[in-house]
This record gives C-alpha cells, sequence and structure tokens, in this order.
C-alpha cells in the first residue's frame, strides 16, 4: 500500500496500492441493495473524471511513481439482510 484516503482538492483517492510495477488506484464502493444502480454501476464517468485528475495530481505530488504504469481498479461490494456480502474486485475498471 502507498496510501490510504489520500486527499487533495480534487478528490480523494481510496487506495494507492503497487502491484508488481503497477501503480494502481483503487476505488471501493459499497451499496446496502441494488435497486439503483449496484456499487460498480456508482462509479460513473463523473467519478471516474474525478478520479483521475485526483490520481494526476497524486503523481504530480509523488513524483517517484510518476514513471510507473497506472491502472485503476474497482472493489464493488454490494450487502442485503438477505445474503452475505458480495464483493467484486475489478481490475483494470476503465481506462483515463
Amino acid at each position: 500500500m502507498l496510501a490510504q484516503n489520500w486527499r487533495c482538492r480534487l478528490g480523494e483517492l481510496d487506495l494507492v496500492m503497487l502491484d508488481a510495477d503497477t501503480v494502481v488506484f483503487v476505488e471501493v464502493r459499497y451499496r446496502r441493495h441494488s435497486a439503483w444502480g449496484g456499487a460498480a454501476e456508482s462509479v460513473d464517468a463523473r467519478k471516474r473524471e474525478k478520479l483521475s485528475r485526483a490520481a494526476q495530481h497524486f503523481l504530480q505530488q509523488e513524483s517517484r511513481w510518476a514513471k510507473y504504469p497506472c491502472r485503476f481498479d474497482v472493489i464493488a461490494i454490494t450487502a442485503d439482510s438477505q445474503a452475505p456480502a458480495k464483493l467484486d474486485w475489478i481490475q483494470n475498471a476503465f481506462d483515463t
């Protein structure tokens, strides 16, 4: 783990991890139910743009990671009272 709940004026990065030689920006989303879309669907175009800008700012601030390849993952957690929580880790969930 490189950072957790990293904040800047452009937004927040839930987790910044290193997977071999790749910097991974992980967005963690939780939904109690999927009536209005699930956790993964909540990472819409606006949210992806905000994550992208925050990641760019992170790489400017933490320049030692700037030359590494990057990817965006989403951890989508859905839980309701009838079933145990379901966790989906979507690697390379979107490109910028």
